[in-house]
């Protein structure tokens, strides 16, 4: 078997929104997240972690922990490892609560940051649910 047709039994092995979230965390893992860590100014590093922004040495502790959790987000969807759930729906229902978190406090409790705040969590509440249907997928 070829490298092309390795490739091709992985993509097929997964929904395609479930492909989505595969390359999401690979572009993380290899790409964004170590150029945020190695590369980026520490004075315009910024992390925000439960819906509070992180700025300096502690975004640069948030980068790697984010790090950490792509990494192993791009492996177990690459394996579709068993240990993924319940861990990869509370690490979207976080993000679900961080985006209204981070909505309100910077939009100073205006009605257009809770209703921007609401629809961004109501996103990644659907995220979540589709993972959780998933989760028999997830079975090495």
């Amino acid at each position: 078997m070829n490298f092309g047709e390795i490739l091709l039994n992985q993509y097929r092995s997964r929904p395609l929104w479930m492909n989505g979230l595969l390359f999401y965390c690979a572009y993380m893992t290899f790409i964004y997240v170590p150029w945020d860590i190695f590369l980026k100014p520490l004075a315009e590093d910024q992390e925000v972690w439960f819906g509070i922004m992180f700025t300096g040495w502690a975004a640069k502790g948030g980068a790697v922990l984010h790090w950490l959790v792509y990494g192993a987000g791009t492996y177990g969807f690459i394996k579709m490892k068993s240990w993924m759930h319940p861990w990869v729906e509370a690490y979207v229902l976080q993000i679900a609560f961080s985006m209204f978190i981070w909505s309100y406090l910077n939009s100073e409790g205006s009605i257009s940051g809770i209703v921007g705040g609401l629809v961004s969590a109501a996103l990644f509440f659907g995220l979540a649910a589709l993972l959780w249907r998933a989760r028999l997928r997830f079975t090495d």
